[in-house]
């Protein structure tokens, strides 16, 4: 009798370690066109992994010190895309010597942070999955994006359009994809299921069109932008 306790006890302690190691690290390759043009940099591509019917679902991921970033800089966001675990908080310092008024009144994550000035920040805290489109309301060509995700499989290409989503449990999964210059109708059609096995290394190579079309937008009221006026303490620091 002790034996046997003695090998299950066994059995439960190296479970998660033999579980763990079949766990396996995929890398995909990204190709960007624009009108059947094969595109120089395929950065920025977003590609993550949800687990489908008895695929196990995988601990959500948790944010890691320091606080990421959407910097307010020269009239632009820095970076222009974050991608962030569910839950997680982002900063919004403002870097410029005049205002800024950071909203997303979409999809996502909807808040508005209001008219804030030069060297003060702000913190928003994306509490659930989602793709947030983030403007300012007084710079109409200021624009960026946060994607929460409540999965830990995912990844963002780099220039060369090489990308790598490290320790996936074997199973059934929908890939989704995101890229800024994506429209919504391709992102839809590339999305698809995928089964990952033990040993398994490669999701192949990825193809994505960028649209001709830029997100239009409205200001927070729902309006068209208002011409810049120099004067206004909105433009530049008291």
């Amino acid at each position: 009798m002790f034996r046997l306790i003695r090998s299950r006890i066994i059995c439960c302690l190296l479970l998660p370690c033999a579980l763990a190691a079949q766990n396996v690290d995929l890398k995909a390759k990204v190709e960007l066109t624009k009108n059947g043009h094969r595109v120089h940099d395929a950065s920025k591509v977003v590609v993550w992994l949800t687990p489908v019917g008895n695929t196990p679902v995988p601990e959500p991921p948790r944010q890691t010190d320091p606080i990421p970033q959407l910097v307010q800089k020269d009239k632009s966001f820095h970076p222009p895309l974050l991608v962030i675990p569910a839950g997680g908080k982002v900063e919004f310092p403002n870097h410029d010597p005049f205002f800024h008024n950071v909203f997303s009144l979409f999809d996502g994550k909807r808040f508005d942070l209001g008219l804030y000035e030069s060297g003060s920040t702000q913190f928003v805290i994306f509490d659930k999955p989602g793709i947030s489109y983030i403007f300012c309301n007084i710079h109409a060509q200021m624009s960026a994006v946060v994607i929460a995700l409540a999965t830990p499989y995912y990844a963002v290409s780099n220039w060369r359009g090489d990308l790598a989503i490290s320790g996936v449990a074997p199973g059934r999964y929908q890939m989704h994809m995101f890229h800024p210059s994506a429209s919504a109708e391709t992102l839809h059609a590339v999305e698809h299921q995928i089964t990952v096995t033990p040993g398994e290394t490669s999701l192949g190579t990825i193809s994505l069109a960028e649209s001709n079309l830029e997100l239009a937008h409205k200001n927070k009221y729902g309006r068209d932008y208002d011409p810049p006026e120099p004067d206004s303490p909105a433009y530049a620091r008291p």
